[in-house]
């Protein structure tokens, strides 16, 4: 008996009629053939073979010379630019800074002379000595603040700092103590002040000298940057033109043909670019030199002496207020007097003609305060403490007070010419190379641009 057919199963969800759709797989797209180990052989030995050819040849020697000559640009750019900024750094850094240090110690040497004559005068005291004392004290205060945010991170320098700022409080601290004991009639004045003006000797001016000598020496090594001789832009370039002419003599045994304007034309760029680069390099040394000898040395000097000026008549006021209880300010005096007279006559020197009469005049009034003084000295061994206190820090014709004035006036003017030379002579310096650097982009990319029309003329004649 015969078994009846079972119906085709379908899946759930399929009518009949149509067969059921399947996605069909898509053939993957074709990829580029990769050159196999022998194809890519094959295909270095037909550029080493297009290389040995003379139009491979001069392609490959035009390239080499191309890269020389934007090199040589790129090369004198760099250290046309690092003279550049070395000198900038001179002009509105390292050479502010190094005054300012001066300047600092200028201040609280002055500062402690101020005091002694201010204890002196004791209820006589002028509004202007007061304010003086005040002035240096507070311009002391201000240019630490402006050395701290600009020193940079020397370590000397910022430990200088720190430890004159510490001092500073203590110091004037110190001072008040000793007016208000004297104003009082209590003899501790003497030794408070005394006190306060050796701790200024031993602990405030020896951490601004360190200042000042870690900023000299930035300033020098400045100086040093901005007179570098560029020995690599100038080796470069005579290796250019070395090669340039090399390449220039091999075409002319080959063609016959002597000249090829676009290689004379990069042979006559690279040249220009070195005689602008002597140019500007001359005359950058000679105006930073000019602003070295006739700007920063002769401030030092001045400095120097400014500095000897205070000290002495620190002594000469500290000498009156020990009333002849020790001989150590006398002589400090004389140590000071003499080291100020040989600081004045090598200032003098040095001094640009502008800065001579000023320095001429501190002199004789130099020579004027030692005969005041000595006169003076002669009342208070006499015992008339009172004539030599008058001959001192009193206003009288006689006394010493106006002509120690006059002398540090003279030499306040000396600084502010010699300051101007230095900034003048130093800004020439500084912009005297400003061209060279747009000169060497622009004549070396001539010279490359010649490399290419001068080669491209020989191989068009493969052609």
């Amino acid at each position: 008996m015969a078994t009846p057919a079972q119906p085709a199963t379908r899946p759930p969800g399929q009518g009949g009629g149509a067969p059921p759709a399947y996605p069909r797989h898509q053939p993957a797209a074709p990829t580029a053939p990769q050159p196999t180990a022998p194809a890519r052989l094959r295909r270095r030995d037909q550029w080493r073979a297009a290389a040995r050819t003379a139009p491979g040849q001069l392609r490959l020697t035009s390239i080499g010379l191309v890269v020389l000559v934007l090199g040589f640009g790129a090369l004198t750019g760099w250290q046309v630019t690092d003279r550049s900024q070395a000198a900038d750094q001179v002009v509105s850094h390292s050479q502010p800074l190094s005054q300012n240090a001066a300047e600092i110690y200028r201040s609280l040497a002055d500062a402690d002379t101020t005091a002694a004559s201010g204890f002196l005068l004791a209820g006589n005291e002028p509004h202007q000595v007061r304010q003086r004392y005040q002035d240096d004290l507070a311009g002391a205060a201000a240019l630490l603040s402006q050395a701290a945010a600009q020193s940079g991170g020397s370590g000397q320098a910022q430990a200088s700092i720190s430890q004159l700022n510490q001092q500073l409080s203590v110091y004037s601290g110190l001072v008040e103590t000793a007016r208000t004991n004297d104003r009082q009639g209590l003899p501790l004045g003497a030794a408070y002040l005394s006190y306060a003006s050796h701790s200024m000797q031993t602990q405030l001016l020896p951490a601004a000298q360190q200042l000042s000598d870690a900023e000299l020496a930035r300033l020098n090594h400045d100086y040093a940057d901005a007179q570098a001789t560029p020995w690599a832009a100038y080796v470069l370039g005579v290796l250019v033109l070395a090669a340039l002419f090399w390449f220039q003599l091999r075409l002319f045994r080959r063609t016959k043909r002597v000249f090829n304007l676009g290689l004379l034309g990069t042979t006559a760029a690279v040249l220009a670019t070195l005689l602008w680069l002597t140019g500007g390099v001359l005359a950058a040394d000679s105006a930073l030199s000019d602003s070295l000898k006739h700007g920063a040395t002769p401030l030092k000097a001045l400095n120097l002496a400014r500095v000897n000026s205070l000290q002495a008549r620190t002594a000469e006021n500290l000498n009156l207020v020990a009333r002849g209880s020790t001989t150590q300010y006398a002589d400090q005096w004389t140590s000071a007097v003499k080291a100020d007279s040989s600081a004045l006559a090598s200032a003098e020197l040095l001094a640009p003609g502008g800065a001579t009469s000023s320095i001429q005049a501190a002199r004789d009034q130099f020579a004027l305060w030692t005969q005041r003084h000595a006169a003076a000295d002669a009342k208070n061994n006499a015992g008339d403490y009172q004539g030599a206190l008058d001959a001192t820090v009193g206003t009288g014709a006689d006394s010493a007070q106006p002509v120690y004035q006059s002398l540090d006036q003279d030499l306040a003017n000396a600084v502010k010419v010699e300051q101007a030379d230095f900034l003048s002579a130093a800004k020439n310096g500084r912009d005297a190379t400003a061209t060279v650097v747009f000169a060497a982009s622009v004549l070396t990319l001539l010279g490359a641009a010649g490399v290419l029309r001068g080669v491209g003329r020989r191989l068009a004649e493969y052609r």
